[in-house]
C-alpha cells in the first residue's frame, strides 16, 4: 500500500518502485504489523492474547521483542476489574481485598465525585463565610491562605485573631499565641450555612480544602454519610489502567509490591491506617493485560515469584523491609492474573529457572526470534516501511528520498553478510539500521536538506561503526589499539603489560 495525496490506495509492483520519499508510505495502524520480519513470532502474538497464553522470546537485541510483548497490549479487551484494599476493623495490619466490576468502579466513582463536593475560588464564597474560614481579611479585604494568621497585606491578625494588647499580660504572652496562630493559621476548618438555590432554601457546608473551599450541599452531604458507612477503603489497581506493563529492571518491590513505611506504626490518631500505605507491583497492575520482562535472567532468584504468581493468579503484598512499620502489614490473595511476556538473549536462556520455563511451554510458546529474511521484493517493501517508521517516530528528522532508501536497502544487504553470514538477505537486527536511518537523518538537518540522500546514507554508515570496529581500524586490533591508548602509569599498572613483562623481558606489553 502507498498513500497518494496523503491516502492509501491498491498497487501494483513494488512499494519501493512507488514512492518518492518515504514520506508517500502509510504507516499501519496495527502495532503488530509494524513488525518487521518475523512472521512467525507474530502469528504466535496475536494466538497469545486471543487464548491468554505466555510468550518467552529470544533472540538478539533490536529484533522486535519489545515491540511484540508492546503491541499484546493493544489486542486484549479493556480491564473490567477494579482492585480496592480495604480496612478491616478487626485486624488493621490485614486489609482485606474487594474486586468491582466495571459497573460497580464505575458507581463507585460516581459516588465518590459527588460525596468530595464542588472545590471553588475563595473569592467565589460569600465574603462572610470566607472570612470564617480565615481566606479573607476583615480588615483590608485581601485573600491569603487560612495557614497566614496574619494578613500578609495589612499585617494584622486575620478572622478568628484575638489582639493581646488589652489582655492581662498581654506584653508577655502576645508573642507566644502570635507565634502559635501563624503555626495554626485562624478561622474556622468548616461553616455550615444555609443559600436559596432556585427559590428553594438548602442547608450548605463550606470546608478548607488547600487554597481552595469545598462546598457540599445537601446531595453531597447525604452520599458522604453514605459513604462513611462504608469500610474504609483505597483503590490499589484503578479500573482505567494501561492493559501493557514494562517491568525490566524491577527491583523486588516495584514487582511484588510493598506497605510504605509509617514512623507512628499506624497509631490510631497519629500515624497512616495500613490499608492506606499499601502499594501494588507490576504484576498487580499487569491484571487483565500484559507483564513483560526483557532480560529476564537478570531477575534472578525473583523469577520463582513470577512463577509463583503465574500459577496462582494472585499474589500477596506484604511489607518487604524488615525495619519498616509495613513489615507487620500483609493484603492476601490480591489478584494478578496476566499474560507474561518474557525476552532474553540466546547466551541468557540457561538462566531462566527450568519452572518458569516449563510454566511458559506448559501454557504458551517459545518463540527464536529471525535474525535475517529473504531478499524478496515484498520484504524490501517490508524494510521501507520500517525507514518511514523510524523517520515518523524520531520526528527530528525529515525521509528518506527514493535513492536514500536504496542505499538503505544495500546497508542492509551488507549487515546479513557481514554480522550473520547471509547471503541474498536482509538484516532484521533493526535497531542498528534504525541508527543508521537518525544518524543520516541528523546528516541531513546539519546541510539544511530537504531529505535525506545516498550521501548522507554514506556518511551515517561511517559513523555508525561501533567503537571495536573504530580501534581495528585505526590500530589494527583490539589490543593493539589498548597498548597504544594508555598512558605511561596505566602501563605500570596493566595486568596485561605485567603477563607480557614476566615472559619476555624484552617485550614490553603490546608494543
Amino acid at each position: 500500500m502507498v498513500e497518494k495525496g496523503g491516502k492509501a490506495e491498491a498497487r501494483k509492483g513494488s512499494l519501493l518502485d512507488s514512492i518518492e520519499t518515504t514520506a508517500d508510505v502509510k504507516i499501519p495502524q496495527d502495532p503488530l504489523t509494524r513488525v518487521i520480519g518475523q512472521d512467525h513470532a507474530v502469528e504466535i502474538a496475536r494466538l497469545a492474547a486471543r487464548q491468554h497464553r505466555h510468550l518467552l522470546l529470544v533472540g538478539p537485541p533490536g529484533t522486535g521483542k519489545s515491540m511484540i510483548g508492546q503491541a499484546l497490549g493493544f489486542y486484549l479487551p479493556k480491564p473490567k476489574q477494579e482492585i480496592q484494599v480495604v480496612h478491616n476493623p478487626q485486624n488493621p495490619e490485614r486489609p482485606f481485598i474487594e474486586i468491582l466490576t466495571e459497573d460497580e468502579a464505575r458507581a463507585f466513582e460516581a459516588g465518590r465525585a459527588v460525596a468530595e463536593g464542588e472545590l471553588l475560588p475563595p473569592e467565589n464564597v460569600p465574603r462572610k463565610v470566607a472570612e470564617q474560614l480565615g481566606y479573607l481579611c476583615p480588615n483590608c479585604g485581601a485573600y491569603s491562605a487560612p495557614e497566614d494568621a496574619v494578613c500578609p497585606k495589612c499585617e494584622k491578625r486575620k478572622s478568628g485573631q484575638v489582639g493581646m494588647e488589652n489582655q492581662p499580660f498581654g506584653d508577655l504572652l502576645g508573642n507566644v499565641i502570635e507565634v502559635t496562630l501563624s503555626q495554626l493559621g485562624g478561622g474556622k476548618k468548616s461553616v455550615k450555612t444555609t443559600r436559596n438555590l432556585n427559590g428553594r432554601e438548602e442547608v450548605v457546608t463550606y470546608e478548607r480544602a488547600g487554597d481552595k473551599i469545598k462546598l457540599m450541599d445537601q446531595k453531597a452531604m447525604e452520599k458522604t454519610r453514605q459513604m462513611e458507612k462504608v469500610s474504609p477503603r483505597k483503590i490499589l489497581v484503578p479500573l482505567k489502567r494501561k492493559s501493557f506493563i514494562l517491568a525490566t529492571g524491577a527491583s523486588e518491590t516495584e514487582l511484588l509490591g510493598d506497605v510504605r513505611h509509617d514512623p507512628y506504626g499506624g497509631h490510631p490518631q497519629l500515624g497512616t491506617p495500613p490499608y492506606e500505605r499499601v502499594v501494588a507491583g507490576s504484576i498487580h497492575e499487569a491484571h487483565e493485560g500484559v507483564l513483560f520482562i526483557d532480560e529476564l535472567p537478570h531477575l534472578g532468584a525473583l523469577q520463582r515469584y513470577i512463577l509463583t504468581a503465574m500459577q496462582e493468579k494472585h499474589f500477596p503484598i506484604a511489607g518487604r523491609h524488615p525495619q519498616s512499620a509495613g513489615a507487620s502489614v500483609k493484603v492476601d490473595k490480591v489478584p494478578c492474573d496476566f499474560i507474561f511476556v518474557g525476552a532474553c538473549n540466546i547466551q541468557d536462556l540457561p538462566h531462566i529457572l527450568s519452572p518458569v520455563r516449563s510454566r511458559i511451554v506448559g501454557s504458551g510458546y517459545e518463540v527464536l526470534m529471525d535474525i535475517t529474511m529473504k531478499e524478496t521484493k515484498e520484504n524490501a517493501d517490508r524494510l521501507v516501511q520500517f525507514f518511514a517508521q523510524e523517520i515518523e517516530m524520531d520526528r527530528r528528522i525529515p525521509h528518506a528520498s527514493h535513492a536514500a532508501v536504496k542505499e538503505l536497502l544495500k546497508e542492509a544487504k551488507r549487515r546479513a553478510q557481514a554480522i550473520d553470514g547471509k547471503k541474498g538477505a536482509y538484516t532484521l537486527r533493526l535497531r542498528e539500521l534504525g541508527g543508521v536511518v537518525r544518524t543520516a537523518g541528523d546528516m541531513s538537518v546539519l546541510e539544511k536538506a530537504n531529505s535525506i540522500e545516498p550521501e548522507h546514507v554514506k556518511q551515517a554508515i561511517k559513523r555508525s561503526k561501533s567503537a571495536e570496529e573504530q580501534i581495528k581500524e585505526r590500530y589494527g586490533s583490539y589490543y593493539g589499539g589498548l597498548a597504544r591508548d594508555i598512558t605511561g602509569a596505566q602501563k605500570s599498572q596493566s595486568p596485561y603489560n605485567f603477563w607480557d613483562s614476566h615472559i619476555n623481558d624484552d617485550y614490553k606489553g603490546y608494543e
